[in-house]
């Protein structure tokens, strides 16, 4: 997994007034825990900003006034009409211990289907998996080549070694769907082969009726 870095400041208050008044200074508050102990500090909004809305999954060497932990993300709390990040929550990785992230779900190669007029539809943009840190990988690939219009890629489908996905194996990651662009291509082939076949049938009756004439 990729790696970032990142300081912050421990909070000397913890509060509401404390955690507005940081937010007034672009600031935001949050909280690293994950070995029975929590820390609360408090990052730089845009450079925090930079890594959450990036569509890969970084593991953070987070320094707090000169300690340097390695953690992830684990949960991002959002403004509900700005949209600017109000808290975060930094678990701390540990050496033996399982972690829970949600890893990029990416498609590999061309359906089959989509080369014929289909449309590959994707189900899910990230897919939740645990395992240990040094396991995982910086994404969850499938391959879809194999795909044809009416096929679909299901969780049980994917073999991700060294981690678990925390979702059950029915439920569906892709789907090959058929467009009009399909169904029209569809119909002018079967419209080919009906007239094809008219055509041999006429040339069989100019042959019965040429042996009628002898």
């Amino acid at each position: 997994m990729k790696s970032a870095s990142l300081s912050g400041s421990l909070r000397g208050n913890v509060g509401k007034k404390d955690a507005s008044s940081l937010r007034k200074s672009g600031q935001v508050p949050g909280v690293l825990y994950g070995d029975g102990n929590q820390t609360h500090f408090s990052v730089n909004e845009i450079k925090l900003s930079k890594l959450v809305v990036n569509p890969d999954v970084f593991a953070i060497d987070m320094d707090i006034d000169g300690t340097v932990t390695k953690c992830i993300i684990q949960e991002v709390q959002f403004h509900p009409v700005t949209d600017r990040i109000v808290h975060i929550d930094l678990l701390k990785i540990i050496e033996g211990k399982p972690v829970r992230v949600n890893l990029p779900l990416r498609s590999q190669g061309t359906a089959a289907g989509v080369i014929a007029g289909g449309r590959m539809e994707t189900l899910f943009r990230r897919v939740p998996v645990q395992g240990l840190f040094e396991n995982l990988p910086d994404a969850i690939n499938a391959d879809v080549t194999a795909l044809n219009i009416g096929d679909n890629l299901r969780v049980s489908d994917l073999n991700i070694e060294g981690c678990n996905i925390l979702l059950n194996e029915s439920v569906l990651l892709f789907a090959c769907k058929r467009t009009r662009a399909a169904m029209s291509l569809d119909s002018e082939t079967e419209g080919d082969a009906e007239g094809a076949e008219g055509e041999e049938g006429a040339e069989g009756g100019e042959v019965a009726a040429e042996g009628g004439e002898e």
